[in-house]
């Protein structure tokens, strides 16, 4: 089915509070050395006490609305993906109508933890496309440092907090949907989780601390693995070859993962945009962030060919092509 949908605006918000390596360095035995060389990661932003996934959004959907002039009075449908929310109910979108006083709108959370922001412009793509909705927001927001374990040296020094916001319109003209490819290996949902109702998954105890436990090493086996198959399968999909694709946008989780990915696909460094440096390792954020900057720097145009490529926890990945058109 043709896309009759289109990104008409985005907006990010990170909090002021920096962690920078040097910070990492009083808590945990590390050094910024190797830090840099195994996350490529200097600095994250870090929410205060009372900041939450939904004063984030706030910020990120404010940011949208006056950089682009948007009204988001007439939304029909909100979409957030968080794993952090304030609340296990009322939801994230629920607050985000509320506080910007939507008169008519659905609203739910999604968590497809790192790949969220990738599922959730898929579904706004599908709502606007199958014509039961006009004008979707897409939030992503997470507050990651406030269930980081910061006594563990292999996880503390990745995450960061941060949000952004997307506007996904019908544009039966203009689309900017060319092709999606979504996958799922639920088998490998251990090695990178937080508990919650349940300790236990396929019959094995889980570290109980209500903190993020993240196998590394196999989640980065998984992810070189993984990615150079579904972005193959996404560009045979819609007949496309690498050369047609300006910039490839992956979820931020370090550089070395990144950099195999690259390193297997045949995709140069050089297309590739990240906002780990700076911000860390902020889930389905981190995708929107490096796509806000380099369109701050003036490296995204319109017109160009974006692949944006978000997996995580679940395990779970998509993958999107884009044709990029503010």
């Amino acid at each position: 089915m043709k896309s009759t949908a289109r990104i008409t605006a985005i907006g990010t918000y990170v909090p002021n509070k920096k962690l920078t390596n040097a910070d990492l360095e009083k808590l945990v035995d590390t050094n910024d050395e190797w830090i840099v060389q195994r996350t490529g990661m200097k600095e994250r932003r870090i929410s205060e006490e009372n900041e939450f996934a939904s004063s984030l959004a706030f910020k990120a959907i404010e940011t949208l609305a006056e950089n682009y002039q948007k009204n988001i009075q007439d939304i029909d449908f909100i979409i957030v993906s968080t794993t952090t929310a304030d609340y296990a109910f009322p939801s994230v979108a629920c607050q985000i109508q509320d506080h910007f006083h939507i008169p008519q709108t659905g609203a739910i959370d999604l968590n497809a933890t790192c790949a969220g922001f990738t599922y959730a412009l898929h579904v706004a793509n599908g709502l606007i496309t199958s014509g039961l909705h006009r004008k979707v927001l897409v939030v992503a927001t997470e507050t990651l440092t406030k269930v980081t374990d910061y006594q563990d040296r292999s996880t503390c020094i990745l995450f960061g907090d941060g949000a952004a916001a997307a506007l996904v319109e019908f544009d039966e003209e203009n689309p900017s949907f060319i092709g999606s490819h979504l996958g799922t290996n639920g088998d490998g949902g251990q090695n990178v989780y937080r508990t919650h109702l349940s300790t236990t998954m396929h019959g094995q105890e889980l570290i109980d601390s209500k903190k993020m436990v993240q196998n590394g090493r196999e989640v980065y086996k998984w992810v070189a693995r993984t990615l150079p198959e579904g972005i193959e399968q996404l560009l045979k999909k819609n007949s496309m070859s690498l050369n047609e694709v300006d910039w490839f946008i992956p979820h931020s989780a370090n550089l070395r993962m990144i950099e195999t990915v690259c390193d297997r696909t045949g995709i140069s460094l050089e297309k590739t945009l990240t906002s780990m440096q700076y911000f860390g390792n902020t889930s389905s954020v981190s995708i929107p962030l490096a796509l806000d900057l380099a369109i701050k720097e003036g490296k995204v145009k319109n017109g160009e060919t974006l692949l944006m490529y978000g997996f995580g926890g679940g395990l779970t990945h998509a993958g999107l092509l884009i044709k990029w058109n503010l």
